[in-house]
């Protein structure tokens, strides 16, 4: 058996501080450029290339046989081709409930060894990775190089400092002394740390890595088994990562298949079966809220951790810079097409009265200097491919062009969506934002996510009126994050006040490079699980000391 503690503990103890600290810390680099990496980034393309039109092979318990799916890159539009394991759910049970007794035992240190190798490995596979994420989500090759892969990977890390501080937080024994009457009772006791059992990790469609890494490593970091069930047309990237993790097991001298795969397609989907299987304890979901809601009603008791959707807003109130403004928050509503759970939806602006230093603005002039940065930023194909990247199924095309058609009749419309034709992909599947111009009381319009690019400015009375509308949306229908801009303070204490008690994390006055959307791992927390929009938080103690439990033993000492 090999211990890969000692080979990473100094940046295990890193982790540990920085989550303490919640100070800025990155042990991998973000950036794709070939200067940094070299060959490895050759290496990562000609990887992905090969994985295509071939069976996806993984010596997992119960292959029935390698199915066909239904992914398809949003680039090319043409099928990966890629066929996966089909697999007899029983036969993988029993073999992912088998490799859990000798994980159990080996305990904190062996189990956060080899986990701290898988972190390390996906890091180091992380170009292969960027091309799968990138042809099967549509995102644009930095941000699924930067998001999908060293991003995320701190996110897992993330996960595994916090349980390595919540089970080494418990004692392996104690001697206890008490006298009872004349009699003076000396016990030694002894408590072990359980895990639940099989984990099911659950991975979204647009940013499948971010999420599920956290989880996986959460569940196999306290012991469990993890059964992996990607999306059924976001396979690759998370069969890349059960590959990794299945060799780093073997390679560590444990059962591989702690870590196993299982898929499915969009008309034959599985989820609901794994979900209420008995030998099924802990669930992890990303995805949307219709579903995130069935699973946390019908998971019979077991403990449930979701990501679902929001209403992200943007509260304007006042600014000394309109334009540093403008192209902060342009960006920020068209980066990925506004496929992240972290993107603004609705802008609130001010009727009148919205104030950029000693001016004061109407709602159409600033929803036109918004819609003019915006354009600005996008007339450029090449710019717009890296910005936008590609709408990664059709549904969201539909989306949009329902939201088109709210206008003339519902909305105002004041920037239409089109396609644009990305430089390097000319098949690409591609939309521009739709900008749609509302008023406050079409709640029923704005009051839902529209997961796409679809984005509503709201005219509103007053900011004061704007921030009471947006908080009271947040609570009722959830929101990940909320964004707000003023140069007043009493306002800006007024919108802490109010975002936070819907549980929505907030932004003031961000300008600048840095995207609205970015979470730093170790310091921004993910989701506040005090509205819809998720029940766990990515990432705190809460996350992952529900997956193991305490057991003791007591025996009377002579």
């Amino acid at each position: 058996m090999t211990d890969f503690f000692d080979k990473h503990q100094e940046r295990l103890q890193q982790a540990l501080e920085a989550a303490q600290t919640r100070a800025a810390w990155s042990p991998f680099n973000d950036s794709p450029s070939r200067k940094i990496h070299g060959d490895a980034v050759d290496h990562g393309l000609a990887a992905f290339q090969a994985r295509l039109h071939k069976p996806f092979e993984i010596d997992q318990p119960g292959v029935i046989s390698y199915m066909e799916v239904a992914e398809i890159s949003p680039y090319t539009q043409e099928p990966l081709g890629i066929t996966y394991p089909q697999v007899n759910v029983d036969v993988l049970h029993k073999g992912a409930r088998e490799a859990i007794p000798a994980w159990r035992d080996a305990g904190v240190r062996a189990r956060l060894g080899a986990c701290m190798e898988m972190v390390e490995r996906l890091n180091k596979n992380s170009f292969e990775s960027a091309h799968a994420l990138m042809h099967t989500t549509g995102q644009s090759f930095p941000m699924a190089f930067a998001g999908g892969g060293p991003n995320a990977q701190e996110r897992g890390l993330e996960a595994l400092a916090y349980a390595y501080q919540a089970m080494t937080s418990v004692v392996t024994r104690a001697t206890w002394e008490r006298a009872f009457g004349s009699t003076q009772i000396k016990l030694q006791k002894n408590y072990r740390l359980m895990p639940r059992g099989i984990a099911l990790v659950i991975a979204c469609a647009t940013f499948p890595t971010w999420n599920a890494y956290p989880a996986m490593f959460a569940n196999l970091a306290t012991g469990n088994a993890v059964v992996v069930k990607p999306h059924p047309l976001t396979i690759l990237p998370m069969a890349l990562a059960v590959e990794i993790c299945r060799n780093t097991l073997r390679d560590a001298g444990f059962d591989p298949n702690l870590v196993t795969l299982v898929v499915d397609t969009p008309a034959e989907p599985i989820a609901k079966e794994l979900v209420t299987r008995h030998d099924i304890a802990i669930v992890d979901f990303t995805g949307s809220a219709h579903f995130g809601r069935w699973i946390e009603e019908n998971a019979r008791g077991k403990p449930v951790f979701t990501e679902t959707a929001g209403v992200n807003s943007v509260v304007l109130d006042s600014t000394n810079d309109l334009k540093g403004l403008a192209q902060t928050l342009g960006m920020s509503l068209c980066l990925y097409s506004k496929q992240m759970c972290t993107s603004p939806q609705n802008v609130y602006i001010p009727r009148q009265g919205f104030r950029n230093g000693e001016t004061e603005m109407s709602f159409d002039e600033t929803a036109q200097t918004l819609v003019a940065s915006i354009n600005g930023l996008l007339s450029d194909n090449a710019r717009a491919g890296g910005v936008l990247g590609a709408i990664q199924n059709e549904n969201i095309l539909n989306l949009v062009a329902r939201a088109q058609e709210l206008a003339p009749s519902r909305a105002k419309l004041l920037r239409a969506a089109e396609p644009y034709a990305h430089p390097d992909f000319p098949n690409a599947r591609t939309r521009t934002p739709v900008i749609l111009g509302l008023d406050i009381s079409d709640n029923d319009l704005y009051a839902r996510e529209w997961f796409g690019p679809v984005i509503h400015f709201i005219a509103a009375d007053s900011p004061e009126q704007a921030l009471q509308q947006a908080a009271s949306d947040a609570k009722q229908f959830g929101a990940i994050n909320s964004y707000a801009y003023s140069t007043d303070e009493k306002f800006i204490e007024r919108a802490q006040d109010a975002f936070g008690d819907a549980g929505a994390n907030l932004s003031i006055n961000l300008i600048g490079l840095m995207p609205l959307t970015y979470a730093a791992a170790f310091s921004d927390y993910h989701v506040s699980g005090l509205n819809p929009a998720g029940n766990a938080t990515l990432t705190d103690a809460s996350f992952v000391s529900g997956r193991f439990r305490i057991t003791q033993s007591r025996i009377l000492a002579i």
